[in-house]
Order: C-alpha cells, then sequence, then structure tokens
C-alpha cells in the first residue's frame, strides 16, 4: 500500500499551487469583502486549465482523471479560499457527479460539458424548512403530467441558491411514504414560476449563496428527471462522494491556517525569542500536525477505495466527521497561539475559523455522520423518529 503521490500527481499539484498562491489570494479578498461569488470569467478559466470536473468523463469535457487528483486540486485552490474554490468543488464532488453517474445521455451532453466550461455551476437542493437532517420528510413534490413533471414546494440551505445555473431538486414523484417516494429532477434557474427568498448571511462562507427556493407550479420537461421515485439510496450513494468534497474543504481550510501559523510562530517573538522555542507551542503545533495527517489519509482512502465508482457510506463519513473536527480543532489552536493578532482581521485566522464551523454542519451535521458510522458498524439503519 502506497501513501505517496505519483510524479504525476506531485506535479499537478505544484502547477495548482502555483497558479492559486500567484493569482487568487486578491480575489479571494475582494470576495470576503463584498460577499459576492466568483465571477463568469474566473469560472471559465478554471475551465481552460482543467480544472472543473476533473474526475468526470472526457467525452463530457471533463479530465477523465481520478477523485484523488480531484482532491488535489480543490484542496489547493481551497488554501486559498473556499468560496473561490467553490465551482471546482460542486463540478468535482456536487451534484455534476450524480449526473455522471445517474444521468441519461441527454441529461449528460446538456449540462456536463458547460459544467466542466465554467458556463454552468449546478447544486443541489435537499433540504426543506421542516426536513433537514430528517431528509425523508421533504415535501417538494413532482407530479408528472404527460411529457412534463408540474414541481412545487420550497427549499432551504441550498449553497449557491440563486447564483446557480441549474439545480438538482430531490422530490416527491410518487405517492410512495418515506424514502420510496423520492426521487430527483434538474431545474434551470431561469424556469418559470422557480423563485428565490431573501438571501442568507452567514458567520462564514462570504461569496456564497443560500436562500429559500420557492417552486410554484413549474413546469419541467419529463426527460429531466435524474432518478425516479424509489431512488433516494442512489441519490446517497452519490452524495457521499460530496462528503469527500466537504473533507476536501475542511483539510484544506486547516492546512492552510497550520501553515500561517507554523511560520508566525517561528518569526513572532516574546520574551527574547520565537514563540516555537515554547513548549507549550510546540505541543499544540504537533497536536494540529498529527490531525492533518490523519484527517488526509481517511480523505485518500475513501477516494481511492472509490475509483471504481462511489465511496461507501463509512469511509466517506469517517472522513468527513474527523476533518470536521479536525479543522474546528486547528483553527481554534493557530488563533491561540496567535493571541489578539489571531483575532484580528488583519489576519487570514479569524476568517478560516469561522468558515471552518459551516463545514461541520453543511451535507450532514457531525452527530449525522457518527450516526451513519454505527450504522455501518452493525450493519442496520436507526429510526431516528418518534414512536
Amino acid at each position: 500500500m502506497d501513501f505517496t503521490l505519483t510524479p504525476e500527481q506531485l506535479s499537478l499539484q505544484q502547477a495548482v499551487r502555483k497558479f492559486a498562491q500567484r493569482e487568487l489570494p486578491e480575489i479571494a479578498q475582494q470576495i470576503e469583502y463584498n460577499d459576492e461569488p466568483v465571477d463568469h470569467a474566473l469560472r471559465q478559466r478554471f475551465g481552460e486549465l482543467g480544472y472543473l470536473g476533473v474526475n468526470l468523463d472526457s467525452a463530457m469535457g471533463g479530465g477523465g482523471m481520478s477523485h484523488l487528483d480531484a482532491v488535489i486540486v480543490l484542496e489547493e485552490v481551497a488554501k486559498i479560499s473556499i468560496s473561490v474554490a467553490f465551482p471546482i468543488f460542486e463540478s468535482c464532488f456536487g451534484p455534476s457527479l450524480a449526473i455522471a453517474h445517474f444521468g441519461s445521455e441527454a441529461l449528460q451532453q446538456r449540462y456536463l460539458p458547460k459544467v466542466c466550461s465554467g458556463e454552468t455551476i449546478v447544486a443541489v437542493s435537499m433540504s426543506e424548512p421542516n426536513a433537514g437532517s430528517a431528509l425523508t420528510d421533504l415535501m417538494t413534490r413532482g407530479e408528472i403530467s404527460g411529457d412534463k413533471i408540474i414541481l412545487n414546494g420550497t427549499k432551504r440551505w441550498c449553497s449557491g441558491a440563486g447564483h446557480s445555473e441549474a439545480y438538482v431538486v430531490y422530490c416527491r414523484l410518487s405517492e410512495a411514504p418515506g424514502a420510496r417516494g423520492i426521487g430527483a429532477v434538474i431545474v434551470d434557474k431561469d424556469s418559470p414560476g422557480f423563485s428565490f427568498g431573501k438571501r442568507d448571511h452567514h458567520m462564514g462562507f462570504r461569496g456564497v449563496y443560500s436562500a429559500d427556493m420557492y417552486f410554484d407550479n413549474v413546469e419541467i420537461p419529463l426527460k429531466n428527471m435524474l432518478v425516479p421515485a424509489g431512488s433516494f439510496g442512489k441519490l446517497m450513494d452519490a452524495f457521499d462522494l460530496e462528503r469527500c468534497g466537504n473533507t476536501t474543504m475542511s483539510l484544506a481550510v486547516a492546512q492552510s491556517a497550520f501553515d500561517f501559523v507554523l511560520a508566525y510562530s517561528q518569526e513572532r517573538q516574546q520574551f527574547g525569542k520565537p514563540l516555537v522555542d515554547f513548549q507549550a507551542v510546540q505541543i499544540h503545533l504537533a497536536e494540529m500536525k498529527m490531525k492533518l495527517e490523519a484527517a488526509r489519509l481517511l480523505l485518500y482512502r475513501a477516494v481511492v477505495n472509490a475509483e471504481a465508482g462511489l465511496p461507501s457510506i463509512g469511509e466517506s463519513s469517517i472522513a468527513k466527521c474527523f476533518a470536521n473536527e479536525t479543522v474546528r480543532e486547528v483553527t481554534g489552536k493557530a488563533m491561540q497561539i496567535m493571541g489578539g493578532y489571531g483575532y484580528s482581521k488583519e489576519f487570514p485566522i479569524e476568517q478560516k475559523l469561522r468558515d471552518a464551523w459551516g463545514w461541520g454542519i453543511a451535507g450532514g451535521s457531525i452527530d449525522i455522520q457518527k450516526v451513519n458510522i454505527t450504522s455501518t458498524l452493525v450493519g442496520r439503519r436507526f429510526n431516528q423518529r418518534a414512536s
């Protein structure tokens, strides 16, 4: 078992790192200030560089590379800014992968080349006001009528809502109860009857839109059905790969915070010597490094073992959960080492700490991942509902 990157992967990593460090910091600062997403010009540049759809089929405009290659690209850009990296995240680990795995050839041809060129971002719309962790309680309904689907309902907590050009929407496509009635459709942003509420503003994730989404008799072609009712399990299998993207974003934030504070601790002096010369700081740095290395290995295991398809729920949940906890711990320790400077907006750590907390909520909370992990241990799902 080889835990080292290949020469080709190391070359890819270095190339993306040089580009990100040279061209993206100023854009990232502007996004943090304006709270607006990456513009089309940068998305197109990502597409030209091959950073979008790294692990999608080359016939669809993707890179035809591995999930691990996609992790490498995403991490290097996300070290600069998760908001700048968001189009890469969505194209490599978001609903585009569900389209690639389960969509008809026509749907793949319609959406994936545009995703890989930067013309389109496809977001996933799952949660509702009364269906978050209890996702199978969702009520948004698609009624099949001839060659159309009439969609009605409300969605919430969709990253990219109001900014993305298309949405994979989980909805009820039959009268069957619970998961058995759930499928998914693809809805274009400009569809009549599809609208957005007031934009949400969060503690972190500046530049990543979120808003309620309203479907009022939205007519979509029947051919835009991604999967029919009864396919909830398939959708969640694809979402296991999204968790690996979430893990990568967490790891990138943590790694960049660690890199910054490691350099800072060798430059900043107190009592006539560098901070790193104090044993307490040494212990903190060692603990941070240990967690980072463990998180990286768990992520690599999940994506490498998924090269033939999609990750297992156990491996993806373990990787996500550990990385979500690690990024909170690492950014917190980084701030503590820096003291008042870490708390200042003149330095990057306070932003990284704010962004860190979001990943343990997005894509299934830390506690939900732990429930998933235990479910795989005992071989059955747990009923969380009141009897």
